[in-house]
């Protein structure tokens, strides 16, 4: 279908405005923080608190969302998209509330270190020192461990896989779920053909994907590693189930699908959904773009299953 009508007016508002990879990365990261005054009011939540904890490269923060209600509840790790260089809690505090109000769980949401200051692995090793924090405190949290999921939008979809991929690996919580939103799972060299067809003119364009990688990687050759793309992982088996939602007109669509085909070609649970006529990032405007509140429920909708299946 043609880009829905809602999000092409929220490109058009775009216009003129510099493309990211054209950007000092101070300045870009403050295009992006300006996104939070046009978002929609998020849904309430009952609490959100921030603490700090020992991290692999020094304290590290978290912000927990606690949502209305009795707990321990589920337990979800969610990690913000960025490109790994861009966004902040702050620009995620809607979607975390969203999800916490939506799923009825703790959403801690980790402020892990961005390149090019900290390059790949310091991210994902922050979000695996996070993920098994949360789990060991989860009474403090008012959390059940036993039903921890791990999510994330875009490189955050990354960290949620390649976490996944770790606790599998080296340790770590039971997981009973990854819900991976328009994830980054591969690097853009050779590139699948929604890099192609969707190089420029919905938000993210090819060019912006080669300033992230270039920035997030100290070499191409890193690209070969699972914990950068984890589309080239020799084994997806004995992953968490899956939720891989991909946007019609995002350079990342192709990539994201196949790494759910993958998992669901090994026998993971896992559900591919692609969101007709939205492009990368819409989750941002839930409350403004109807598409995006119906992409979230079933988001929400697949994680409260899975929840329950993990009782």
């Amino acid at each position: 279908m043609p880009v829905d009508p809602q999000i092409q007016a929220l490109l058009d508002r775009g216009t003129g405005v510099p493309a990211t990879h054209t950007l000092p990365v101070a300045e870009a990261r403050r295009q992006y923080e300006a996104r939070i005054a046009l978002m929609a009011p998020p849904a309430p939540v009952a609490t959100i608190a921030e603490r700090s904890i020992d991290g692999p490269g020094g304290p590290l923060k978290l912000r927990i969302y606690t949502p209305v209600g009795s707990g321990p509840f589920p337990l979800m790790m969610f990690f913000h998209g960025s490109g790994f260089v861009l966004c902040s809690l702050d620009t995620h505090d809607g979607l975390c509330r969203n999800l916490a109000a939506g799923i009825g769980c703790v959403v801690v949401s980790v402020d892990y270190r961005l390149a090019p200051e900290h390059k790949f692995p310091d991210g994902p090793d922050d979000c695996l020192a996070a993920t098994r924090w949360a789990a060991a405190h989860a009474a403090e949290l008012v959390a059940d461990p036993a039903r921890t999921m791990l999510a994330g939008d875009s490189a955050g979809g990354t960290m949620a896989a390649v976490t996944a991929l770790r606790v599998r690996d080296e340790g770590g919580p039971e997981l009973c779920g990854q819900m991976l939103l328009y994830p980054v799972t591969d690097y853009h060299t050779p590139g699948t053909p929604s890099y192609a067809e969707n190089a420029d003119g919905y938000g993210l364009t090819r060019d912006t994907m080669k300033w992230f990688w270039g920035h997030y990687l100290t070499s191409p050759a890193e690209a070969e590693s699972p914990h950068a793309c984890p589309l080239r992982a020799p084994d997806v088996s004995g992953l968490p189930p899956a939720f891989v939602m991909s946007a019609e007109y995002d350079p990342l669509r192709d990539e994201a699908e196949l790494y759910g085909e993958r998992l669901r070609a090994v026998g993971v649970p896992t559900e591919i959904t692609r969101r007709a006529g939205m492009n990368h990032g819409f989750l941002f405007w839930v409350g403004l773009v109807a598409g995006a509140d119906v992409a979230l429920a079933a988001a929400c909708a697949w994680a409260r299953r899975n929840f329950e299946v993990a009782r």
